[in-house]
């Protein structure tokens, strides 16, 4: 399978292509596996159950790469919901067109072991191991296809960069806090080695639980692990956040706002742990631009 592109085209029709799971090859099934295994050793007992059920009822396991079209026969019939595959990063419009179809794009190669604890670009594994399993919950699926609606007007109005912190703070990193304590559901943190070992037990970054206002004022690095997390409650709560509220006016309202950085822990926040900061004591604050 070839490595991740991005593309130009602006339609949907223009991006999605076949999986061609024939493909693949034994290596990249047993990559698969490698991988599969590795990251539910390292979520186990931190990972949402969600999640876990996710996993189950859609039949994703450690024997390969998963064959979209099996896949989809299950998801379809739990929320409606579909894999399509696309050759690598797709623009915006198309991104969100999908979403707000529900349809979730997902490319096709998967990494080399030389690439197992690292990777620049979303592959196969990121896309399917860490952000489908949670489209078989209602709630979660719910709230994707409203952020791809919520998407398409925004493009209209500048305000891609503030949904996408709110993509990275919730759809990517972010966490739920559960009876048994707090739990990943976070794609960027479930199919990431580093990122999943750094949440399960280094004590660095802070938990803060979810102010909407305070995510699309927040930036990011897009290159290292999280200084901030932030909590919701139930999955509910994230449809409730787009479908119950004119984000795009908050948007507007706290676009002359100047950006905060994830180290600051801000007077009316809710603060979940406190992080020590201990793993960005000695981070370079001009070592890449927030986004």
């Amino acid at each position: 399978m070839s490595a991740h592109t991005v593309l130009t085209a602006q339609t949907v029709e223009d991006c999605i292509i076949d999986q061609r799971w024939d493909g693949y090859s034994k290596e990249d099934h047993a990559i698969w596996g490698t991988l599969f295994e590795r990251q539910l050793a390292t979520l186990k007992g931190r990972v949402a159950q969600e999640y876990l059920d996710g996993l189950s009822a859609l039949g994703i396991g450690p024997e390969g790469v998963p064959n979209f079209d099996r896949m989809n026969a299950r998801l379809r019939k739990i929320t409606g919901w579909e894999v399509v595959a696309v050759p690598g990063l797709i623009p915006s419009r198309p991104f969100f067109q999908m979403l707000a179809n529900g349809q979730f794009p997902a490319g096709t190669f998967i990494r080399s072991r030389e690439q197992l604890d690292y990777l620049e670009e979303p592959d196969i594994f990121h896309d399917v191991f860490g952000h489908v399993p949670l489209l078989t919950n209602q709630a979660y699926a719910d709230y994707m296809n409203e952020y791809g609606r919520v998407g398409l007007q925004g493009m209209e109005r500048k305000a891609v960069k503030f949904l996408a912190r709110l993509n990275w703070y919730t759809i990517e990193f972010g966490l739920i806090r559960k009876p048994e304590g707090v739990r990943i559901y976070g794609a960027g943190i479930v199919s990431s080695y580093g990122e999943a070992k750094y949440v399960a037990g280094d004590n660095s970054a802070h938990e803060l639980a979810f102010d909407l206002e305070r995510v699309l004022r927040t930036g990011y690095y897009i290159d290292d692990l999280q200084a901030s997390y932030f909590v919701i409650d139930r999955f509910e709560d994230l449809f409730d956040l787009l479908e119950g509220r004119d984000i795009l006016a908050l948007i507007d309202e706290v676009r002359p706002e100047p950006t905060l950085t994830p180290f600051e822990i801000l007077e009316q926040d809710k603060v979940i742990r406190k992080g020590t900061g201990e793993y960005w004591r000695d981070f370079p604050k001009t070592k890449t631009k927030l986004k």
